[in-house]
C-alpha cells in the first residue's frame, strides 16, 4: 500500500489509523464500463484511497480474469476492501479477512453489512456485532452507519477509525437529506467522520464537507455520470472548496437584517 506521509508534512491531513492522506476524496471502483475509465476517473479525482468491493471486483480472486491491481497499482493507491454485498456481520468479517490475505496483511477495511436488498440501507445491529470482531482482530474499521448518533458513538467506543454515516441511500444521488444528525455526529466524534452513500453532485460533496465532516466516500455520483473523468474532477475542487469554507467559517446568518456591502461609516460628505 502507500508509504506513510508525515502529518506534518501535509497542510491541514486527513489522517485515518495513523496515516495521512493529502485527499479527503475517497472513491469506489465499481460501475465504470471498464478498469480504463475507472483509472481515469480515479486518477481525476485525486483520491488516494480507493475502495473495492471484494464480493464484486477481481483482485487477485480470479487468475484467469483481468485484475484491478493492474490498473490501480497499490504503490499508487491506499486500497480500501469493503463488504459490500454482506447482510450478517458472520459474512462481513469472513469477506474483510479474505481481502487481509490477498492485499497481504492490509488491515485498513470499510465495514458495510446491510439490513435491505432494496435500500441497502445499514443493518445496525450486524454492524456493531461484526464491529467488535474486526477491531479485536486488529481491522483498522472504517464503518458505514445510520445517521443516528447514538450508533455512531456506540462505533467509535469499540475503536473504529472513522464512522461514515450515510447522507442518503447508497446510488440514489438524493444528498444530504438530514444535516441535523450529520451535525450530532460531527460535534461528539473523536474520529473522522465522513459522508458515505447519496452523493449526486458537487454541490452535495460541498455541503458535507462544509458541515465539518473530515471527507467524502462516493461511487455512483461519479461513475453514473454521463462524463465521469469531468465529474470526478468537479467532486475533487468541490470537497478541497468545502473544506477551505469549513475552515474559514461562514458569516453568520441574520434573519431580517441586511447589511451593505459597503460600510456606511466613515462616509465622505
Amino acid at each position: 500500500m502507500n508509504a506513510p506521509l508525515d502529518p506534518a508534512a501535509i497542510a491541514d491531513p486527513l489522517v485515518i489509523g495513523g496515516i495521512a492522506y493529502r485527499s479527503r476524496l475517497l472513491v469506489g471502483t465499481g460501475k465504470y464500463r471498464d478498469f480504463d475509465e475507472t483509472r481515469a476517473a480515479l486518477v481525476a479525482s485525486g483520491a488516494q484511497i480507493v475502495t473495492v468491493a471484494i464480493r464484486r471486483t477481481n483482485i487477485g480472486q480470479d487468475v484467469n480474469a483481468p485484475s484491478l491491481l493492474d490498473y490501480l497499482p497499490p504503490a499508487e493507491f491506499t486500497y480500501l476492501p469493503n463488504s459490500a454485498g454482506c447482510y450478517t456481520a458472520d459474512d462481513a468479517v469472513r469477506t474483510l479477512k479474505l481481502a487481509r490475505e490477498l492485499l497481504d496483511g492490509h488491515a485498513l477495511t470499510k465495514l458495510e453489512v446491510l439490513g435491505d436488498s432494496n435500500t441497502l440501507y445499514p443493518n445496525v445491529r450486524e454492524t456493531l456485532k461484526a464491529a467488535e470482531r474486526l477491531v479485536a482482530d486488529g481491522f483498522q474499521v472504517m464503518v458505514y452507519t445510520s445517521d443516528d448518533p447514538i450508533i455512531a458513538r456506540e462505533l467509535e467506543q469499540i475503536g473504529c477509525a472513522a464512522i461514515m454515516p450515510l447522507a442518503s441511500l447508497i446510488g440514489s444521488g438524493m444528498g444530504i437529506l438530514n444535516p441535523w444528525n450529520l451535525k450530532l455526529i460531527i460535534e461528539q466524534a473523536k474520529v473522522p467522520v465522513l459522508v458515505d452513500a447519496g452523493v449526486g453532485t458537487a454541490s452535495d460533496a460541498t455541503v458535507a464537507m462544509e458541515l465539518g465532516c473530515a471527507g467524502v466516500l462516493m461511487n455512483t455520483g461519479i461513475a453514473h455520470a454521463k462524463d465521469p473523468v469531468r465529474m470526478a474532477r468537479a467532486m475533487k475542487l468541490a470537497v478541497e472548496a468545502g473544506r477551505d469554507a469549513f475552515l474559514a467559517g461562514r458569516m453568520p446568518r441574520k434573519l431580517y437584517a441586511a447589511s451593505p456591502s459597503s460600510p456606511t461609516a466613515g462616509l465622505i460628505s
